[in-house]
């Protein structure tokens, strides 16, 4: 492919970034949902050394943490556990296959959000949790033992606590 140099190129698009060796300064940047930045990695003979990789940017995980606030789970106490997994697990894959391909721990405060979000549904499902934060958190954490693969971010371990 040739490339004209009369043709105009944007230069939020056009970003090269080359790592210099030594350097103090971080040097990061964010690409299609994921930022790039130093990082502490391990090679297989467990020495710890410092590698440019990528895991999910905070503006992608504000971005998840609006789209379960906008699925409004409070509001959906007349509907069922299970009825929220079916509605639900299909983006929480779909978030885990893309953002957790590098990284993936990055990504965990964003799953844990979710467990936020569903504490709230059960205290609005059950009179008995209504008042008590830790009960519900404690009720759904007894039933991410029974059922661990019933959300995929459970499947994962991201829990909410039980007992």
């Amino acid at each position: 492919m040739n490339v004209n140099s009369n043709s105009i190129l944007p230069k939020q698009k056009l970003y090269i970034v080359r790592m210099p060796t030594g350097q103090k300064k971080n040097i990061a940047f964010d690409f299609l949902g994921y930022t790039f930045r130093p990082r502490l990695s391990k090679n297989r003979w467990g020495k710890h050394f410092v590698n440019f990789t990528p895991a999910i940017s905070n503006k992608a995980k504000k971005s998840i943490q609006q789209k379960v606030r906008d699925w409004k789970l409070q509001l959906k106490a007349d509907k069922e556990l299970i009825d929220l997994s079916n509605m639900f697990n299909s983006v929480i894959q779909g978030w885990i296959n893309y953002y957790g391909k590098f990284y993936k721990s990055e990504m965990y405060s964003s799953l844990r959000h979710i467990n936020k979000a569903l504490i709230m549904w059960a205290r609005r499902k059950y009179k008995k949790l209504s008042r008590h934060k830790k009960r519900a958190e404690h009720f759904l954490g007894r039933i991410s033992k029974q059922n661990p693969k019933l959300f995929k971010h459970w499947d994962i371990g991201i829990k909410p606590t039980a007992e």
